[in-house]
C-alpha cells in the first residue's frame, strides 16, 4: 500500500482564505448579540408590558371577596337563619402522595366514599374540591392529617337553628350561598348583597404572593325580619305533627294569620325537611302544602256564596228555605245532606252546613255574580306573595258554568285553593268584610284593605259561623276556653285519575276572638285513614289547640266566661 506524505507541499494546507471572510464572520457574530442585548433592553426597561401580561395569565389571579349573607330574625328579632364559618377542602391531584390508611380517614372525615375520594384525587386536573362548606371543627381535624397536596380555603355555611320547624317557610342555600327555595330564594338579591373582589398573585400552591391591584370591598346583604313568630310556629308543628301522625294522614298543614296587618305569624308543613341536613331534602318533604297544593274546599268554602246573597239583599237571615229529608234532585243530579234537617233559616244552613241549603241560596245568585266574588277574594289567581311556588288554583270561567256546576261551586265542589287562599278569604270576615295582602315580612304600618262584603254582611256571617263551632253545629271540637272562636269545617273527597275517590282532604278554617277578630287559623289534613275523616274531628282540635295557644302567648284577653267546653258526644258531620 501507497502511503500519503503530509508535509507542507500538500496543495490544501498551503490553501489560503481572504482575510475578509473571518472578519464578516467576526462581525455577524457581534452584531448577533448585540442584537440580543438591545431586544433584552427593551423589553426589560423599555417595553415590560408583554412580559407582564404573560406572567399575569400564568400566576395573577381575581379572588373573589364574598358577601356576609344577611341575617333573617323573627318578628321578636330571633335569628332565624345566619351564616357560620366553614371551609372547603381542596386538591392538587398529581400532589396528593398519601397513603391509604390516611386517605380512608380523609373520607371519614369528609362523610364521602373511599372509591368517590380515590376517583376525585386520581383527576388530570391541577384543581378539584373534595367538599364544600366543611365545618370548621372538622376541617381542623383534616388539617391535622398533615397530607401534601390537601388545601382549604374559607368559605361560609348557611344554619338555621329552628331546623325542620321552620324549614319550608325559610327554604335553603346551595353551596354557593344562593338562594334555592323559600324566604332564602324570595330575597335572595336582598340578602345575598354584592361580592368584592382583590387582584393578586399566587404560586403554583395557591398562596397568595402579592397583592397587585386594590380592592374591590363587598357589600353585605341586609338582614330580614319575618312576621313569623317562632313561638307560635313552634306550636303550629307539633299540633300538626300530632294530628298527621294520629290520624295516619299523607299530610297536611297550617297557617296563623294576623286579621289586623295581613302578617303570615306561622306557617307549618308535615312531613318537612330540616334544611342543615341536605340528605332529607327528598321531593315530597321539600312541598309546601300550604302553597303549592290545592284541594277542593267543600264546606268552608259555603260561608262565601252564603255571604254573597245575604250583601245583596237575596236572602234575608231570617230566610226560610227547605232542605227535605236530606236528599234533592237537581237537574238530574242528587245533591244530598247528612241528615234530613227539613226547614231551616240562612244561620241554619250555615250551622248544619247543609248542600242542599246552600244550593237553594245560590240560585238566587247568577253566575257572574258568584264569578266575581270568588275573583274578588284571590281565588283562582295565584296570592300576592312574595314567595315562591304558590300557585292560583282552578276557578273555570262563569260562561261554562251548568246548573249543577253552579251548585256544587257553592258549597265548594268543583274548584280548588290552596290552604293559603282560604286563609286569605276568610280575613274577609275577621275584619268587617275588607281583606288586606298576606305577607311574610314584619310589617310596621297595616296596608289599606279591599272591601269585599259590607260590615253588616261580615258582622252577621261571624254569628253564624260562631253557632258552627257551638253546640248543634259541625265544629264543636274546635272550641276554646275563655274565647269566642268562629269558623266553618269542611270535608272533601279528592280527586283521582279525574274521578272522586273515597279520599278526603279534612278542614277547618275559622277566626278568634270573635268580639274583636285578631287571628284567622287554617288547618288542612290530607288523607286521614285512622279514627274520622270529617273536618270538625280531624282538623277541628287543632284548630283549637292553635287559637288557644296563639291568642295567650299574643295577650289577647278573653271575651268568654270559663266554663266547661260542650262538646257533644255525637257532633253533627259536614255533608259530602
Amino acid at each position: 500500500m501507497k502511503r500519503v506524505r503530509f508535509s507542507s507541499e500538500n496543495p490544501v494546507l498551503n490553501l489560503k482564505l481572504p482575510a475578509w471572510r473571518s472578519r464578516f464572520v467576526l462581525i455577524l457574530m457581534f452584531a448577533g448579540f448585540a442584537a440580543l442585548v438591545v431586544r433584552a433592553l427593551y423589553l426589560q426597561g423599555l417595553s415590560n408590558e408583554f412580559l407582564q401580561k404573560q406572567g399575569e395569565s400564568r400566576y395573577a389571579r381575581t379572588l373573589v371577596l364574598p358577601a356576609s349573607r344577611g341575617k333573617i330574625t323573627d318578628r321578636n328579632n330571633v335569628v332565624v337563619a345566619s351564616s357560620v364559618p366553614a371551609r372547603a377542602v381542596w386538591a392538587i391531584p398529581e400532589d396528593v402522595k398519601a397513603p391509604s390508611g390516611k386517605l380512608a380517614e380523609l373520607a371519614k372525615l369528609l362523610e364521602t366514599p373511599l372509591p368517590v375520594l380515590q376517583r376525585k384525587l386520581a383527576s388530570d386536573k391541577t384543581f378539584v374540591y373534595l367538599k364544600r362548606q366543611v365545618p370548621v371543627d372538622v376541617a381542623d381535624k383534616v388539617a391535622a392529617l398533615d397530607l401534601d397536596g390537601i388545601h382549604q380555603q374559607r368559605e361560609t355555611l348557611r344554619y338555621y337553628p329552628e331546623g325542620e320547624v321552620l324549614g319550608h317557610v325559610l327554604g335553603f342555600t346551595n353551596v354557593e350561598d344562593r338562594g334555592q327555595e323559600g324566604i332564602e330564594l324570595a330575597y335572595n338579591s336582598q340578602l345575598a348583597g354584592r361580592a368584592g373582589s382583590r387582584r393578586v398573585i399566587k404560586d403554583r400552591l395557591g398562596r397568595v404572593v402579592e397583592d397587585v391591584q386594590a380592592v374591590r370591598a363587598p357589600a353585605n346583604g341586609h338582614d330580614l325580619a319575618l312576621s313569623i313568630d317562632t313561638r307560635v310556629q313552634y306550636l303550629v308543628f307539633s299540633q300538626l305533627q300530632e294530628a298527621v301522625e294520629r290520624h295516619k294522614a299523607k299530610g297536611g298543614a297550617a297557617i296563623v294569620v294576623d286579621t289586623h296587618t295581613g302578617e303570615i305569624l306561622a306557617l307549618a308543613n308535615f312531613p318537612t325537611y330540616n334544611p342543615n341536613h341536605r340528605e332529607t331534602l327528598t321531593g315530597a318533604r321539600l312541598r309546601n302544602r300550604a302553597l303549592t297544593d290545592t284541594f277542593e274546599p267543600g264546606s268552608t268554602l259555603k260561608p262565601f256564596s252564603i255571604a254573597l246573597a245575604l250583601d245583596l239583599g237575596r236572602v234575608q237571615p231570617s230566610t226560610v228555605v227547605d232542605t227535605g229529608k236530606g236528599r234533592m234532585n237537581f237537574y238530574g243530579h242528587t245533591i244530598s245532606d247528612t241528615h234530613g234537617y227539613g226547614r231551616l233559616d240562612v244561620g241554619g244552613v250555615v250551622q248544619k252546613s247543609s248542600n242542599i241549603g246552600t244550593t237553594l241560596i245560590s240560585q238566587r245568585l247568577e253566575n257572574k255574580e258568584m264569578w266575581d266574588k270568588y275573583t274578588e277574594l284571590g281565588l283562582g289567581q295565584a296570592p300576592k306573595l312574595d314567595f315562591p311556588g304558590a300557585v292560583a288554583g282552578r276557578l273555570r270561567p262563569f260562561e261554562k258554568w251548568r246548573p249543577i256546576e253552579k251548585a256544587t261551586m257553592s258549597y265548594g265542589y268543583g274548584l280548588s285553593v290552596s290552604l293559603v287562599q282560604l286563609a286569605h278569604a276568610y280575613t274577609a270576615f275577621a275584619r268587617d268584610g275588607d281583606t288586606v295582602p298576606l305577607t311574610f315580612l314584619k310589617t310596621e304600618r297595616p296596608p289599606a284593605g279591599t272591601r269585599i262584603y259590607t260590615s253588616k254582611t261580615a258582622r252577621t256571617m261571624r254569628n253564624m259561623l260562631e253557632a258552627v263551632v257551638g253546640p248543634g253545629g259541625t265544629a264543636a271540637q274546635a272550641q276554646v276556653m275563655g274565647y269566642r272562636v268562629a269558623g266553618k269545617t269542611g270535608t272533601a273527597r279528592k280527586i283521582i285519575n279525574g274521578a272522586y275517590a273515597s279520599k278526603y282532604v279534612a278542614s277547618f278554617a275559622g277566626f278568634a276572638p270573635v268580639s274583636n277578630p285578631r287571628i284567622v287559623v287554617a288547618v288542612m289534613i290530607d288523607e286521614p285513614t285512622a279514627g274520622s275523616i270529617y273536618g270538625g274531628a280531624v282538623a277541628g282540635p287543632v284548630f283549637s289547640k292553635v287559637t288557644g295557644g296563639t291568642l295567650r302567648m299574643l295577650g289577647v284577653e278573653p271575651d268568654a266566661p270559663f266554663k266547661s267546653l260542650v262538646i257533644p258526644e255525637h257532633p253533627l258531620e259536614d255533608s259530602l
